[in-house]
């Protein structure tokens, strides 16, 4: 495996025959079955965005590699490659904890080069996964990046974000936190099915509720949306709504991109739930990664008018996103009446 470095530490609860820099033991436990994490002491935390994303970002957070969430579409699954793991199963269920992130953290925020830019958490995989009640490392995370006057954002679908709604109150009070939530699918068995290890979106939509309950901002990703699946208006505007009634202020809307990884994987579930749709989204995505443009423009226009209907297309500036003005709205409004041919 490309996890050459460091021999495994003696310990009970280790398996042998792995090798990963920093690993202190790899552990399986009952409240987890079939799941094995991989306990290592990371060198450090902060990750650099690369100069070419256009996201509106430059650092990251990481506390885990892998996510219990299961989600069969995540963007995410090609990373556990990096480790000779597969994208598929293993990136379900080999975790790999990095149980010292707080502390590496704190020490490389306290440095004098360090410039208290906005840290992003959740944009690989997501820091409040089941895994976080077991390890408990976002408290410390949060502490280090408020305690350093560093801004910060989380991106989750884990209702245990609410265990630590009490420490983002107080970490508001010094740095701009943003807070998100995923929800995309409405319809619990196709939720399940999707997404198999996160909450339920009623769950979620309390969750949301409790965020905006604690005097704090709530953005929604609606993402991915997925062709034939959850794009119909129907669906969107009650999902739309459904986040409006919750109190979230803002919602951006997303397509499903398929990286390879998450490719091979989705179409697999694909082929397997809904073979009467491979064809149309082999039309759509063809051998890239993103919708085909069309469609990407087609979702837009249809998204927009309900985005203002909802009032969830507010933007504050700082959050960063896509902002949908007036104009563009206006341009595509034809558009969203019929699905394109191509598709």
């Amino acid at each position: 495996m490309r996890w050459d470095g460091q021999k495994i530490g003696a310990d009970e609860g280790a398996l042998p025959g792995l090798e990963l820099p920093g690993l202190v033991r790899t552990v399986r436990t009952p409240e987890f079955s079939g799941v094995t994490f991989h306990e290592v002491r990371a060198r450090s935390a902060l990750s650099r965005v690369p100069d070419a994303s256009q996201v509106p970002f430059r650092w990251t957070v990481n506390p885990m590699r892998g996510c219990l969430h299961r989600c069969v579409y995540c963007f995410a699954r090609g990373t556990h490659r990096y480790l000779e793991l597969d994208a598929g199963r293993d990136f379900d269920t080999q975790i790999v904890v990095k149980t010292n992130v707080a502390e590496v953290l704190r020490t490389e925020v306290a440095r004098d080069s360090w410039g208290r830019e906005h840290v992003a958490l959740g944009t690989n995989t997501d820091p409040y996964q089941r895994a976080e009640g077991r390890y408990r490392l976002m408290p410390g995370v949060i502490e280090a990046l408020a305690g350093s006057g560093t801004p910060l954002s989380i991106l989750t679908k884990g209702t245990l974000l609410r265990r630590d709604l009490p420490l983002l109150q107080e970490a508001a009070q010094d740095v701009p936190v943003s807070l998100a939530v995923s929800i995309a699918v409405l319809d619990d068995e196709l939720q399940q099915s999707l997404e198999p290890g996160t909450p339920t979106a009623r769950a979620r939509l309390d969750l949301v509720r409790a965020v905006r309950d604690a005097g704090l901002p709530v953005h929604v990703m609606v993402a991915p949306v997925l062709p034939w699946l959850t794009d119909s208006t129907e669906h969107l505007d009650r999902l739309l709504a459904a986040l409006a009634r919750a109190g979230a202020q803002r919602a951006t809307v997303l397509p499903l991109h398929l990286r390879p990884g998450a490719r091979e994987w989705f179409l697999a579930w694909l082929d397997r739930e809904r073979p009467e749709l491979v064809a149309g989204y082999r039309r759509v995505y063809g051998d890239g990664s993103y919708a085909h443009r069309d469609y990407r423009a087609w979702l837009a226009a249809r998204v927009a008018p309900l985005l203002a209907r909802h009032a969830l297309d507010r933007h504050r500036p700082e959050e960063g996103g896509v902002r949908w003005s007036p104009r563009a709205s206006r341009a595509h409004a034809a558009a969203a009446e019929v699905q394109p041919s191509l598709f």
